[in-house]
């Protein structure tokens, strides 16, 4: 059996101990830093908060934070201006790595139409919930001279009246028309003249009469405090009617209201 010299074996295991450490070197080479480099393993940036932007800024700050993004979804919201962002996925703070995609849904620039629902008889409470559930809001209270009370008689969209069935955009302002619980009937114009201002509050207020303004001026004939003139201010001719107001002028030194 032949022998191998002693100087070949050593020769034979130093290049077995290199060819080793090549192999080493490539494996922890490439997974511990050829990958994270290639993957920016441990790297990450937060992702912006981008409701509320308008595209091109949203798109702006995107970039600027090497992200990407798509629109996911278009929806309509009546309080936010059109094309604005309304969500985002992943959310705002997540931690992403660069190139992650955001996804996002913005407000559409053209609001759906609805039918308006019949409200006619209705509270004002309930005729809100009604509007809330179509798509629509409430503008302003309007009451006038009906015998119903707080009950809905009218709807109105910039002052015109509309009709339940009829077609208006989503997020569109409905004014409501109610009742005072009085009819349109003409009263007696009350003799106020010498009466306290305390007791005039209240004949009035319970004839569904206003007080209007009040003028505090010197008069030697009455007493402190009492009415000496009225003027229904917004009376046409004789007639009064309910909600109409009535100017006083009252001795003493206060303040004019």
């Amino acid at each position: 059996m032949m022998k191998i010299p002693t100087q070949t074996k050593k020769d034979l295991y130093t290049h077995i101990a290199i060819l080793i450490s090549l192999f080493l070197v490539l494996f922890f080479g490439f997974f511990f830093v050829y990958l994270p480099w290639s993957t920016h393993h441990g790297e990450t940036i937060k992702v912006p908060n981008l409701k509320g932007m308008s595209l091109e800024k949203m798109e702006e700050l995107v970039d600027a934070n090497d992200l990407t993004y798509e629109i996911s979804d278009c929806t309509f919201t009546a309080d936010k201006p059109p094309l604005t962002i309304l969500s985002q996925y992943p959310l705002p703070n997540a931690l992403v790595k660069s190139g992650r995609k955001i996804y996002i849904t913005i407000n559409s620039e053209t609001p759906p139409t609805i039918k308006m629902p019949g409200l006619i008889g209705l509270s004002v409470r309930s005729a809100e919930q009604q509007l809330l559930i179509s798509g629509l809001r409430k503008g302003i209270v309007r009451e006038i001279n009906d015998p119903r009370v707080k009950e809905v008689i009218e709807m109105q969209v910039n002052g015109r009246k509309i009709e339940a069935g009829a077609t208006i955009p989503k997020g569109t302002l409905v004014d409501l028309v109610i009742g005072n619980g009085t009819a349109n009937v003409e009263m007696e114009l009350p003799d106020l003249v010498g009466k306290p201002l305390d007791e005039v509050n209240i004949i009035l207020a319970g004839m569904n009469l206003t007080v209007g303004k009040i003028y505090y001026e010197a008069n030697e004939e009455f007493q402190p405090g009492t009415v000496f003139k009225q003027v229904c201010a917004t009376c046409t001719g004789t007639s009064i009617h309910p909600g109409d107001t009535i100017d006083l002028w009252v001795v003493g030194g206060g303040e004019n209201q």
